[in-house]
């Protein structure tokens, strides 16, 4: 029996309150003028959202906050409800708790509930990794339509009270490069209307022997001893592999399916920071592809930014087109990537 195609029926994506400019964390933090110009300069990233309150350091958004906004609003753009959900898979590096999973709580809040519930833990490949998962399983026929979440909130880490000026880069970097937010799509095996063909989905470990290019603690009270943010990067190593690594994905998404760069429309490149993405963009040499980002005004925020570049990108689509999305994980060093077309 051949197996069903599965189709992106809908996206919808929540980002927490409005958005946070490079001279608002320099005030936040004492830094000085020179410390904005240099993320201007060296991280490219001019805006992006925090779930806590940069005043108060109250946490105004949960990742359940926000991943049932992009779940409510997937749904209703794909004309599915709750009771046609069978399946919800989510990926995050940053779940609220460590009990009860996240990916149930949304579920609960949407009215979902009797049916299989997955969350996957990892960094910024946790998205295609649950696009992955949702896919293997709708083609078995043992499900047809599945809610796909993934985000991060990853200012809940911060220490306001720290003196950014005394960390090393290594620490200090994070501070600028991150934001948070979630989104979800609707995964189904029978589409209604308009839709997009998931074509293929591979995630996999690039790792061996290699040291984690970033690293984010979870301290416990038997932890609180420990100095410094607990998030901490070598960012000289992503730097140098990750535009590599996502050639290496590119070159075998198109390997996969048969396709020629010359046949795909757009890439929705890695999106570590706005200069980063040029980098990236530069070493794929594909300009014949539509480069979609939004990093610059998101901030890197994780597992949620593959479902902003989607939320750009379908409205855009004609029949016949092709996209291509890469995603490069630095904490132990994971490759990812999909195909979509559509239909």
């Amino acid at each position: 029996m051949t197996p069903p195609d599965v189709h992106l029926a809908a996206v919808g994506t929540a980002l927490p309150g409005p958005p946070v400019d490079n001279a608002a964390l320099a005030r936040r933090f004492g830094m000085d003028p020179i410390w904005e110009e240099w993320v201007d300069t060296f991280i490219g990233t001019r805006t992006r959202h925090l779930a806590v309150d940069l005043d108060t350091g109250e946490v105004r958004y949960s990742l359940a906050d926000l991943g049932e906004a992009a779940g409510r609003q997937a749904l209703e753009t794909s004309g599915f409800t709750a009771e046609d959900i069978d399946l919800v898979v989510m990926g995050t590096a940053t779940p609220d708790h460590l009990m009860p999973a996240t990916v149930n709580v949304v579920a609960d809040r949407l009215g979902i509930d009797g049916i299989s519930t997955y969350q996957l833990q990892s960094g910024c490949a946790g998205a295609f990794q649950a696009l992955d998962v949702a896919r293997q399983m709708l083609l078995t026929g043992r499900h047809r339509t599945a809610l796909v979440l993934g985000g991060d909130v990853i200012a809940k880490h911060y220490d306001l009270e720290l003196d950014l000026r005394r960390l090393p880069p290594a620490e200090m970097v994070n501070v600028a490069l991150f934001g948070d937010g979630a989104g979800a799509v609707v995964l189904t095996t029978e589409p209604r209307g308009d839709s997009t063909a998931l074509r293929t989905v591979f995630t996999r470990l690039a790792g061996l022997r290699r040291a984690p290019g970033q690293i984010l603690e979870w301290y416990g009270p038997a932890q609180r001893h420990l100095d410094g943010t607990g998030a901490r990067e070598d960012y000289k190593a992503i730097e140098a592999s990750v535009p590599v690594m996502a050639e290496e994905i590119l070159a075998e998404l198109l390997k996969q399916l048969g396709w020629s760069s010359d046949e795909v429309d757009y890439v929705l490149p890695p999106q570590l920071s706005g200069t980063m993405t040029a980098r990236i963009m530069a070493r794929l040499d594909v300009p014949g592809m539509h480069e979609v980002t939004c990093v610059n005004e998101t901030g890197n925020n994780a597992n949620a930014l593959p479902f902003q570049q989607l939320e750009r990108v379908l409205p855009q689509l004609a029949d016949g087109d092709r996209v291509l999305g890469i995603a490069v994980e630095s904490s132990k060093w994971i490759q990812a990537g999909f195909a979509l077309e559509k239909v």
